[in-house]
């Protein structure tokens, strides 16, 4: 375990803070991005590390420092969220879960388990997991939290479950007779079976697979309602939360797009219908190529930080309308990130002919990857609800209200939590 705290300068949101995350993550870092490659081609499960950054305390970044955590800020966090995708874009949205469960901790009333979780959590070697969406011919939830003999008994099967495979604990939305609630639960403990069954052809190593829960015992101080009140602040933080995780890992495929154009230009000597030994980096179109892909790896960090920044603003004092305008801006740089990144990573094959499509360079996950976040995000929704927002005020479907326009079932409300229940 790192010792985050033993520098009395490093204070929440703190440049000394920042100073001290390069110089723990940084060679990190730069080690996960070296196996990257590798990894991807022998699709081998990023469990190494995952491991570092549990070790080195990824876990406990926002957890504030009275607690015995980092006491990071919003910005900070995901500044680092973007690094690990420029490294390999399946960490930030494995560790998606993770990331919205200490902002739950962090926003629930003063408790004993609060004061349990973030003492946890401020050890800096526990990673939390995600397991929500479920498969069927409806939107519902189906798994059940049930007392049998005195205890409490989980069973259900769970799909999309990113991260869960990597993780110590999960969190989990079950049904309790009608009530939805969440609850957590050892990632260990009997009658939990996780499995790599995720097939898309990108994001591959997320683990965003099936986990199955069987007559599993639940402690009943683990299980929380599910509402707005369960959080202290309206679902719309943690929609934009869940959405700004994946705009992470987008805009750390764009700074790779150019990082990978640069590194494949530079050495090469050779240039499409010119005899003998030239330079490709001296080319004009070659370098308006890669001065694209810089201007769009610039341009989506500063849009996807800038909607960090406008959520990190609004806090648990704020009004609902305050968190809708905050998710708005969220959604409008879902717009811009997501045609970006993928324009990005199909240009960047324009910089080298045949010789950049050699399966060895794997430079094609680029775009398998940002196609399959960006199919994550129901994007065309979301730029209808925009207009609808700007014209007519609108209010943005989430919790209560997106369950108020669905089926009236037992799961109605559990299903109206779509970066809840169904985004991977």
């Amino acid at each position: 375990m790192t010792d985050s705290t033993s520098d009395p300068t490093a204070g929440p949101g703190t440049p000394h803070l920042d100073d001290r995350i390069e110089a723990v993550f940084g060679p990190l870092v730069d080690e996960i991005a070296a196996g990257a490659v590798a990894r991807e081609r022998d699709r081998r499960l990023p469990v190494a590390e995952v491991d570092l950054l549990r070790r080195a305390g990824f876990g406990a970044l926002r957890v504030p420092v009275e607690h015995g955590g980092w006491g990071a800020s919003l910005e900070q966090e995901f500044r680092l969220l973007v690094r690990l995708g420029e490294a390999d874009s399946n960490l930030p949205q494995l560790l998606r879960g993770h990331v919205a469960f200490v902002e739950t901790q962090r926003a629930q009333p003063d408790g004993p388990l609060r004061t349990e979780w973030l003492g946890r959590l401020a050890a800096g070697d526990v990673l939390v997991g995600n397991a929500q969406a479920e498969r069927g011919d409806a939107t519902a939830v189906t798994t059940r939290l049930t007392e049998v003999d005195g205890r409490l008994r989980l069973d259900g099967r769970k799909f999309y479950s990113t991260g869960t495979l990597y993780a110590d604990w999960i969190w989990v939305g079950a049904l309790r007779g009608d009530e939805p609630v969440a609850l957590a639960v050892r990632a260990d403990a009997p009658g939990v079976t996780r499995l790599d069954d995720w097939g898309g052809f990108g994001q591959r190593l997320t683990g965003s697979g099936t986990t199955i829960f069987d007559d599993v015992t639940v402690d009943p101080a683990q299980v929380l309602p599910w509402s707005d009140n369960a959080e202290r602040r309206p679902l719309a933080y943690t929609q934009a939360l869940y959405q700004l995780v994946l705009l992470a890992a987008e805009t750390g495929i764009a700074r790779a797009v150019l990082r990978d154009a640069v590194d494949f230009v530079r050495p090469r000597t050779r240039t499409f219908g010119v005899a003998g030994v030239s330079l490709p980096r001296e080319d004009p179109l070659v370098q308006g190529v890669v001065g694209r892909l810089s201007s769009i790896a610039s341009a989506v960090e500063a849009v996807t930080l800038s909607a960090v920044r406008a959520l990190e603003a609004v806090d648990a004092r704020a009004s609902n309308d305050d968190y809708q305008e905050a998710l708005a801006t969220v959604f409008e740089a879902q717009q811009v990130v997501l045609p970006l990144v993928l324009e990005a990573a199909t240009a960047l094959f324009e910089v080298g002919g045949a010789s950049a499509v050699d399966a060895d360079r794997a430079l094609d996950r680029h775009w398998r990857n940002a196609r399959t976040i960006a199919s994550h995000n129901p994007a065309i929704h979301r730029e209808r609800a925009l207009g609808d927002r700007r014209l007519n005020g609108t209010p943005f479907r989430t919790g209560p209200q997106a369950a108020a326009a669905a089926p009236a079932t037992p799961a109605a409300p559990a299903a109206a939590h779509p970066d809840l229940v169904r985004t991977p």
